[in-house]
Formats: C-alpha cells, sequence, structure tokens
C-alpha cells in the first residue's frame, strides 16, 4: 500500500521537472506564427486553398532539424548562438551578420506592429490608441520583470493560439478533401504557386528563431543533463505551431476561396470570414492576429537584444537591471520605439522596409544555418553531442534545402521589383 503514493510521488516530481524544462522550443516555434505568417499562411488557404496542406508535414522536420541543433548548442555550451559565432569565427564577420539581422528584425517588428493596427480595426478599436498602448504593454513585460515570469507570460500567450483552431471547425470544411490535400501532395509550376510555398518556408524559419531559442536555453539555465527534456520541449513547440498553421489554411481554404474570393493580407481574410464564416469565426482570427502580433512584438526586439549583445560581448538578459545591462535595454527599447512609431507615421514606406528585411532574411538565414552546422559539428565545442552521421545528412539535406529556397525567393523577389 505504500509503494502506490511513492510512485505517485516519483512520477509528479519527473512531471514537475519536466513543467521547469519547457518554455524555450514553445516560445520559440510558436512566436514565428506571427503577423507576417498569419497574412501568408491566409494568403495560401484563401488563395490556392487546400493545395499547400502536404508541404506542411516536411516543413514540420525542417524546422524540428533546426531547433534542435539550435537549443542543443544552448544546453551543452551555456552561450548564445552569436556568442559562439564570433569566438569562432571572429568579430568581423559577426559585426556583418548582426547587422543584417539587425535591419531585418526591424522591418519585422514593423510588421508585427502593423498586425496590431490591423487586428485592432477589425475589431473596431483604433489603430492610434491600440498601438501605443499594445508598445508601452511590451516595454513593460520585458523591462519589469524576470526571465521567469517573463516566460510565464510568454507561456500563456501561446494558450491564445487556440482561436486558430477553433476559427477552423467554426468553418466547416469537408475533412475528406483536407485529409486528401495533407497525404497527396498537389504540385504546380505556376509562378504564384511555386512563391506561395517558398513563402510558407521562408516565414516558419527566420534567423532570429536560432538566436532567440539558444539564448533562451541559456538564461533559463539548462544544461546538457536537461536536454532529453529539452528536445521534448522542442518538438511539442514545432508541432503546435505546424497545427496552428494547419487550421490557418483550413479556415481560408474553405471559406474565402471555396467562395471564389481573394485576400491581400490577414485583415482582409478575417474580414472575409465575417460573411461567410459567422462574426464569431471572424473575431476569434482578428483576435489571434492581435495576440500573435502582441507576442512577436515582444520576441523580436528581445532576440534582436541578444543577438547584438551577445555578438559585441555586453551584458545582457531579463534577469539583469537597465544598470546591469544598459545596451541590452537601449537595444530592446529602440526596436519597439521604432517599429511602433513608423506604423504610426502617415505614408511611412512600410511596405519598402519590410520588403528589404524579407530579402535580406533570405540572404542571412542559410549563413546562419551553415555557420550552425560548423560549431555543432565541432567536438572542441560539442565532445560527445556533436552531430552523428544520420544527424548530419538529415541536417545538410535540411540547410540544403532551406538555403536553397530562400536564395531563390530572395532572388526572384529582386528581379521581380527590378521589373
Amino acid at each position: 500500500m505504500r509503494l502506490l503514493p511513492r510512485m505517485g510521488k516519483g512520477r509528479l516530481r519527473r512531471l514537475a521537472a519536466a513543467l521547469a524544462i519547457i518554455g524555450p522550443g514553445v516560445i520559440t516555434a510558436n512566436v514565428d506564427n506571427d503577423a507576417g505568417g498569419i497574412a501568408t499562411y491566409s494568403l495560401a488557404g484563401g488563395n490556392y486553398g487546400y493545395s499547400h496542406l502536404w508541404a506542411l508535414l516536411p516543413i514540420a522536420l525542417l524546422l524540428f532539424i533546426i531547433q534542435e541543433m539550435s537549443a542543443r548548442l544552448g544546453a551543452v555550451t551555456g552561450k548564445g548562438l552569436a556568442d559562439l559565432i564570433r569566438e569562432r569565427f571572429g568579430l568581423k564577420l559577426t559585426f556583418w551578420l548582426l547587422l543584417g539581422l539587425l535591419f531585418t528584425n526591424l522591418g519585422n517588428t514593423l510588421g508585427e506592429f502593423a498586425g496590431i493596427a490591423s487586428a485592432a480595426e477589425v475589431l473596431h478599436m483604433p489603430r492610434y490608441l491600440a498601438v501605443p498602448v499594445a508598445a508601452v504593454i511590451v516595454w513593460l513585460i520585458v523591462t519589469r520583470a524576470n526571465y521567469a515570469t517573463v516566460e510565464k507570460v510568454f507561456l500563456v500567450a501561446c494558450l491564445f493560439y487556440v482561436a486558430y483552431p477553433i476559427s477552423g471547425l467554426l468553418t466547416h470544411p469537408d475533412w475528406g478533401e483536407v485529409t486528401t490535400a495533407l497525404v497527396r501532395p498537389r504540385w504546380s509550376t505556376e509562378p504564384g504557386y511555386v512563391t506561395m510555398l517558398i513563402g510558407i518556408v521562408g516565414t516558419t524559419i527566420a534567423p532570429w528563431m536560432q538566436f532567440y531559442q539558444q539564448a533562451a536555453v541559456v538564461d533559463k539555465g539548462i544544461t546538457v543533463k536537461d536536454y532529453r527534456m529539452t528536445r521534448i520541449d522542442v518538438l511539442v513547440g514545432c508541432a503546435v505551431a505546424v497545427v496552428v498553421v494547419f487550421f490557418i489554411l483550413v479556415a481560408c481554404a474553405a471559406t474565402i476561396h471555396a467562395s471564389g474570393q481573394h485576400v491581400s493580407d490577414a485583415e482582409g481574410a478575417a474580414e472575409a470570414l465575417r460573411p461567410l464564416a459567422g462574426e464569431y469565426c471572424a473575431w476569434l482570427f482578428a483576435f489571434g492576429l492581435l495576440n500573435a502580433s502582441l507576442f512577436a512584438a515582444c520576441i523580436l526586439p528581445l532576440a534582436t537584444a541578444y543577438q547584438i549583445c551577445e555578438g559585441m560581448g555586453w551584458e545582457r538578459g531579463v534577469d539583469r537591471r537597465f544598470g546591469e545591462a544598459p545596451e541590452f535595454y537601449s537595444v530592446y527599447t529602440l526596436m519597439v520605439l521604432i517599429g511602433a512609431g513608423l506604423v504610426m507615421v502617415p505614408h511611412a514606406p512600410l511596405f519598402g522596409i519590410m520588403y528589404y528585411s524579407q530579402v535580406i532574411n533570405g540572404i542571412v538565414l542559410p549563413i546562419v544555418l551553415v555557420l550552425m552546422l560548423a560549431l555543432i559539428n565541432s567536438k572542441p565545442i560539442m565532445g560527445e553531442h556533436a552531430n552523428r552521421r544520420v544527424g548530419n545528412v538529415l541536417s545538410w539535406a535540411c540547410v540544403a534545402a532551406v538555403s536553397g529556397l530562400v536564395m531563390y525567393l530572395a532572388v526572384a523577389t529582386m528581379l521581380g521589383s527590378g521589373a
């Protein structure tokens, strides 16, 4: 009779230990379903129906491979990615890499505040009130709390992504057709279809994710002995993120595409859902956009602050006070101010900023992935935790696939712009 309580306590202790590790993987994967991501998935479902659903399974695999390497680097070395790049490859390369990431993240942060403005208008809130209030909330969350508190806030924000599965269910899709599209690839050489596929991959895997996840693993004090649970954290995060993408695609395909309409952004998708799937579905979709944009508006400036301070060797971390890490909080504050401020300026060149940031994003990502592979295969750095042969085959295949896609997207976009 005494054995059962002891077993129960042991299981409770293991559960508590597991929950203590959960965080970086779930947060990093889910925050990439931001305003730009939701816009891309809405366009894919609304304009191309279910035809891109088959790509979600290989994309989930690519996402897991990359995020797992990032988390492993942090757990084994106790250092951030920019730290390791500077130590291994020198300050000059690190400086130019950080400059590209700074511009890219600034454009993405601008996109998050634009998403907040769009969602606010769908929810009948004036953007000139919503954006400043959101900026203040974002700034206070990070600058006035320690890491444990900030992580809890971010994990709660992850829960609100349930708005998209509910929206998808409210559209009452043909599940037989959905299942067929998920397991049977539909390929087209039509340029718009190919570009959309590349866009889905590019918006799901971004350079800032590797830097933020590794920094979060280090900040949380996760070590190699905790790594088994960290892998589960990464796996759960990637799975949940892709499920959210699945339901956004399904919701828009089952309504907007089925009715013969077309959309150009996430705000248009939310408005189009109103007469097609009902007021509740439209509001849930817009609420999901607001939550995702607010969530990402916290993370992207934070990821940027980590990247720059790690690369330059400055103190960083939300557990430190401003006096202990002035550069860290200054970078974070400037990113929030510029991102929110530009959205408020009438006729600001928002598209140009976001467009060029995505081009740089496509150029920087392959570089980051190659540097990561060089680091994770280094025996002096990783020891017995370096990639093994099977891991390297998968990793390099992943790098080749992602690099080819994003470089193609960057070149095609620049050529299209020049035309």
